[in-house]
């Protein structure tokens, strides 16, 4: 088991081997990967694989807590279940919490010929769900994640004691984002080339991220560019699932929205799409947030999350 010596181990490692730019990537991913399973574990989670029969998908969870209500988290497209740590915390002492690593992201494995559309996916949740005996769970994703969990809660309406979407995909946004306007013009910003493409990528995710080091951005972006081929099979079969709007009405869960105004991959415009078909939406546009309210103001949304799951219990 990872302990304390290891972060400072790996801060003096990227003091030391961040000199010398021919490994600062190599250096970079051990450092990322290392210190955000070291920090998980200081919160009070340990990492486990479960196979679910077509796979087996690696996810953070709170050990000993099988009494309690449960809690899934669900991250977007590219990204894994690191991004939900410093939110989860927050959640640790009152509920068993879950945190995937979706098919084709993170430490669960990738497949060319495995299919990752939204319904897909969501039968994969139910299946994780049945093998770790939980019947019914609160599920909170964002953007993708936000999707995912938006067609587990129709596609599965008795698992589901609540529904969170976090700056969701799934609906046409009335205005275009950013990300839209360059997909129109054959661009997609996820699918990165060099180090340059990736800092543009990265400055449309968030509004105020929080602090990474240089040389843990250049090994997120090298990932990034190794990946290419995996996140555009992955993102053609997440973006040719149906999309929402007819299906929104069977929503019945308890329901929660959120949205950062400044969200530059995902436009804020598809809100009142949302709201016009989810009856009983609670909904919160974040000022001067983008695309991840959870990473971008961590404590601050675990205290409103925690407040929704309060007022529905």
């Amino acid at each position: 088991m990872k302990n304390t010596t290891l972060l400072f181990s790996a801060l003096l490692l990227a003091f030391v081997f961040g000199l010398i730019r021919g490994q600062y990537a190599q250096v970079g991913h051990w450092l990322y990967a290392n210190v955000t399973d070291l920090e998980a574990s200081l919160y009070g989670f340990e990492q486990d694989q479960v196979d679910i029969g077509e796979m087996s998908l690696a996810l953070y969870k709170t050990p000993g807590a099988e009494a309690k209500p449960t809690i899934v988290m669900l991250h977007g497209y590219s990204a894994d279940k690191d991004v939900w740590a410093r939110f989860a915390k927050h959640f640790v002492n009152d509920y068993q919490v879950i945190i995937p690593d979706m098919a084709g992201h993170g430490d669960s494995p990738y497949q060319p010929e495995w299919d990752y559309s939204m319904p897909a996916q969501a039968k994969r949740l139910a299946a994780l769900l049945d093998k770790l005996d939980i019947q019914q769970a609160h599920v909170i994703g964002n953007s993708m994640g936000g999707f995912l969990t938006a067609t587990f809660a129709i596609d599965y309406p008795q698992r589901v004691l609540s529904a969170t979407m976090i700056d969701p995909a799934g609906v046409i946004p009335p205005q275009a984002s950013d990300m839209m306007k360059m997909l129109e013009q054959g661009d997609n910003p996820f699918l990165v080339k060099n180090r340059t493409e990736f800092d543009d990528f990265y400055a449309m995710t968030m509004a105020q991220p929080p602090y990474l080091p240089d040389i843990v951005l250049e090994a997120i972006g090298q990932s990034y560019i190794e990946r290419h081929d995996q996140l555009e099979k992955i993102f053609h079969d997440f973006h040719s699932s149906d999309y929402l709007e007819e299906k929104l009405g069977q929503l019945t869960a308890p329901a929660l929205l959120w949205w950062g105004d400044k969200d530059r991959l995902l436009h804020v415009s598809s809100v009142p799409v949302w709201q016009t078909g989810v009856k009983h939406l609670q909904t919160e546009i974040w000022p001067g947030i983008g695309h991840m309210p959870m990473v971008e103001e961590a404590a601050s949304a675990a205290e409103k999350y925690q407040a929704f799951l309060t007022s529905i219990e």
